[in-house]
């Protein structure tokens, strides 16, 4: 076990294939954050306002379920939080990670997939669901091909 962790949501595919990228550069650790009720492609239609995620997205307060968040995170130091971008912001689901895990004392980069947004208002919305002594710092956008090199320095 490292003192890095890379944990990461991926509705499509996209933010695990760049999780597992920056897991072997970094040589840390992995963890997939899954939904306990998969997204379908009907979930994660933003154009349906009735779409499942356009509810949570909507409601601040949401907080889908994970599969198994039995994921001890005290032994890491640095956790590299990844996810696709959604309404400018992270995906509800990483709150409820965030929210079920003591990460005083922690450092947590994120890094992200998007269409084409940044990473809007991720890190305000993200920080009040962590102890004060929390540092969440804004990594990088991973949207176009990386070599491992590149990632040691962008996430160091």
């Amino acid at each position: 076990m490292t003192n890095k962790l890379v944990a990461y949501f991926s509705a499509t595919g996209t933010t695990r294939q760049k999780a597992q990228q920056l897991a072997g550069a970094l040589g840390a650790d992995v963890y997939e954050i899954v939904p306990k009720q998969p997204y379908t492609n009907a979930d994660l239609n933003w154009m349906d306002k009735t779409s499942r995620s356009s509810l949570e997205m909507n409601d601040p307060d949401s907080r889908p379920e994970i599969a198994d968040n039995a994921i001890d995170v005290s032994t890491y130091d640095t956790i590299y939080a990844g996810f696709p971008i959604w309404w400018y912001v992270a995906p509800r689901i990483i709150g409820t990670f965030l929210e079920a895990h003591d990460f005083a004392g922690k450092r947590i980069v994120l890094f992200a997939t998007s269409g084409g947004s940044g990473f809007g208002q991720a890190v305000d919305e993200l920080k009040p669901l962590v102890a004060a002594s929390t540092t969440i710092e804004e990594g990088a956008l991973l949207n176009v091909p990386v070599s491992d090199e590149k990632l040691k320095v962008l996430f160091k």
